[in-house]
């Protein structure tokens, strides 16, 4: 088991563990930077809209997995990105301006709401962004002017410098900008993380008593980490217009939030590799789903068959035995087995048994 002595501030707070953890990395980008000429145009299409799954996943973790506060509407501020993207195109907005401005309207958006929502946690939280979520999809309808209401817009192509790049004509080039967001977004939360504002939302999310005691204006930093969430989300909103290029307030129905959530729960809470994992399994899993009926019906000779609710219900399954056999998700798991084949063979049996005791503060929340 790699042990690290840490002699000094700076050594806790880099980037990177050791450099093994670095070239591990930088391994893991090239052959990500490489998938283009390896992948067939179907496969990339799903790993570019894994990729943007990624993006809004980083964005909730932030906010349910880091500071502790669940959110049942955060497609919500999908749609803020992704129609304030296709206003700023048309208006002329160049794109490389576009993209963070639709992000930074949904994290205003994420931060106005955060005010009446400060002296709300748990479930009562939850279900304040439910309302909010099913409300956006009222208001979307309402302005139609803008929003194109029920029929819905359709999204201007991307031009960088003359260079038009497109999900259907050049789905490689679309990938790499997906890629290339991404990355930088990893990177900027990592080192959020690393800061004293992450430090503080880690302290809120452990609970709100002790950090208060330690002088943390909880108000203060739950409206930037709604604001920080919805910004993240906001660009994931407006790479989604650019990969769907036509769609309407159905895109983002409260379903779209529920599996948000799902993703980063079954990923990992309070990790980024957990918002990885759980992209991975929310936007591939359907694509299995379907090869698998596929091969039934195949097989059985049944012909086209469909069963109405199939992916609701396995994501439902999904969900419930993470909760019961491992609630720190896929990346929780892979930790434990990791640190079981380091320690093999004087590993424990019990060395992860779960701890009934919690903190008196903890009842105070």
């Amino acid at each position: 088991m790699r042990i690290h002595f840490k002699t000094d501030y700076l050594q806790d707070i880099r980037l990177f563990e050791d450099r093994r953890e670095m070239i591990q990395y930088i391994l893991l980008i090239l052959a990500a930077l490489s998938a283009p000429f390896w992948l067939d145009e179907y496969l990339l299409g799903e790993i570019t809209y894994v990729l943007i799954y990624v993006l809004a996943g980083i964005g909730l973790m932030v906010l349910a997995g880091h500071t502790g506060q669940p959110s049942l509407g955060h497609a919500a501020f999908l749609a803020c990105g992704a129609y304030m993207q296709v206003i700023l195109l048309e208006a002329g907005v160049p794109f490389l301006i576009s993209l963070p401005l639709a992000g930074l309207f949904s994290g205003v958006v994420g931060a106005i709401v955060a005010i009446p929502a400060l002296k709300m946690s748990g479930i009562y939280l939850a279900i304040a962004t439910l309302a909010f979520g099913i409300m956006v999809e009222d208001v979307i309808i309402l302005l139609e002017h803008w929003t194109g209401g029920v029929e819905g817009v359709l999204t201007p192509a991307i031009t960088i410098g003359g260079f038009e790049i497109d999900r259907w004509t050049t789905p490689d080039y679309f990938y790499w900008l997906c890629l290339i967001v991404v990355i930088l977004v990893t990177v900027a939360y990592k080192n959020l993380l690393r800061s004293p504002t992450g430090r503080a939302f880690t302290a809120i999310r452990d609970s709100e008593v002790s950090a208060r005691a330690m002088g943390v204006n909880v108000a203060r930093y739950k409206m930037i980490a709604f604001g920080v969430s919805c910004f993240f989300t906001g660009l994931a909103g407006a790479l989604l217009a650019h990969f769907l290029q036509a769609f309407n307030y159905e895109a983002f129905l409260i379903l779209i939030s529920i599996q948000l959530l799902l993703m980063v729960t079954v990923g990992g809470l309070g990790s980024i590799h957990g918002a990885y994992y759980g992209a991975i399994v929310i936007g591939l899993l359907p694509v299995v789903i379907t090869i698998l009926r596929e091969e039934v019906s195949e097989l059985m000779g049944l012909g086209n068959f469909t069963i109405p609710g199939l992916e609701t219900g396995i994501f439902a399954l999904i969900l419930v035995i993470f909760i019961i056999v491992e609630p720190l998700g896929i990346y929780g798991r892979w930790t434990k087995i990791r640190i079981w084949l380091e320690l093999f063979p004087m590993a424990r049996k019990d060395m992860f048994r779960r701890q009934k005791s919690y903190l008196k503060t903890e009842r105070m929340k």
